[in-house]
């Protein structure tokens, strides 16, 4: 699997030991910035690795800043991306089997290198359930492509 991955400074510490960490994971992981805890602008982040995994370019990606809340907000305006912030293993877990995340954001200034490590293996390899999951999906992606309006007439039609 191909995952992108990037930071801003806040979970700058996180991501480079992350990297470390992770090579024996059997993934590709492609570090696209920043490159210190110099301040930058999320957003700028979350937009590159959420454009590449829209694309198809990466099947996942991680987004670190300090608590994944900015880095998850920026990533989910780009249509195909579901991000999710994620600080403990159940939550990994259950939103790549209910929700199939793309991306996975978390925080350096919430979580620690060795949870983080177990959050990402187990985001890593949780396959998505499908089912009735998939029907909850298509109306978010019904949203993404026409707008809210549409997925409030087709709940009235069903």
């Amino acid at each position: 699997m191909r995952v992108a991955i990037a930071s801003d400074h806040g979970g700058y510490s996180l991501k480079r030991q992350l990297l470390k960490r992770l090579g024996d994971t059997g993934d590709s992981f492609v570090d696209f910035g920043s490159d210190s805890e110099e301040s930058v602008d999320y957003p700028d982040y979350a937009f590159e690795v959420a454009g590449r995994v829209a694309s198809g370019e990466f099947d996942r990606g991680i987004l670190l800043c300090g608590t994944g809340i900015g880095m998850a907000i920026a990533a989910n305006k780009v249509n195909g991306i579901r991000a999710a912030t994620v600080h403990d293993l159940f939550s990994a877990q259950a939103t790549r089997a209910h929700n199939d995340s793309n991306i996975l954001t978390m925080g350096g200034r919430v979580v620690d290198s060795e949870l983080a490590e177990q959050i990402v293996r187990v985001w890593l390899k949780t396959p998505f359930e499908s089912g009735r999951h998939a029907r909850r999906l298509e109306t978010i992606h019904r949203v993404e492509q026409d707008g809210i309006n549409t997925a409030a007439r087709t709940k009235e039609e069903s």
